[in-house]
């Protein structure tokens, strides 16, 4: 198995439960609500996503393991986060074991709509695009981009999540959606107003 990786780096989680926290970014090239090229996003299924996740380089089980693992500068459990684009369609059980011989604690970033491998990861957040259906029905976070006409919170209320955020969606309209999104916040005090703190930071 070989994973095509657009960028691997160190950095802080910029959000959710464990902002604030060292660790290193894997993110994963492609995925299946969009093929990340301007041209084709009138037509995806997600159409307001801001990643860039096409191209990369290719990496072996063991090369990967080898290059997250060398960014990890010492100390404390190291912790490593798989995004994308979608990463269940790449992250596999071989380098997870990997990574779960050498002590690392595993995050991933899904949009739910792919199953998880069978053991390894520890910390699963997803977030649900409209017109995608889950194949998870539950996760330790479930982070909703706000407003999404298809894919509003009362739809998830069946989904098992220790922690609900939701994330204003961005562009011209960023102060409409996060005041709307507080909101809903403070009528519906289960769900928490998420912060894109890296953007603030400055970090990637």
């Amino acid at each position: 198995m070989s994973y095509t990786v657009k960028e691997l780096f160190l950095t802080v989680q910029g959000e959710g439960a464990n902002i604030g926290r060292v660790a290193v970014f894997v993110r994963f090239a492609g995925c299946n609500l969009w093929s990340g090229r301007e041209a084709d996003r009138e037509t995806a299924v997600c159409r307001f996503c801001d990643t860039d996740f096409v191209g990369g380089q290719k990496y072996g089980a063991a090369g990967l393991a080898k290059a997250i693992s060398a960014l990890w500068p010492g100390g404390g459990r190291p912790f490593v986060v798989f995004t994308g684009g979608e990463p269940l369609l790449q992250l596999d059980d071989a380098v997870l074991r990997l990574l779960r011989g050498e002590g690392w604690i595993v995050s991933i970033e899904t949009n739910g709509t792919q199953p998880l491998p069978a053991e390894g990861v520890q910390w699963v957040c997803v977030s649900p695009k409209a017109g995608a259906p889950l194949a998870l029905t539950r996760a330790d976070e479930l982070k909703l981009v706000y407003p999404q006409p298809g894919a509003m919170p009362g739809d998830f209320a069946g989904f098992s999540a220790a922690h609900r955020w939701l994330s204003p969606m961005a562009g011209p309209d960023l102060a409409a959606n996060t005041a709307s999104a507080m909101a809903y916040c403070l009528a519906h005090p289960q769900w928490r107003l998420a912060i894109q703190a890296h953007k603030t930071w400055g970090v990637p």
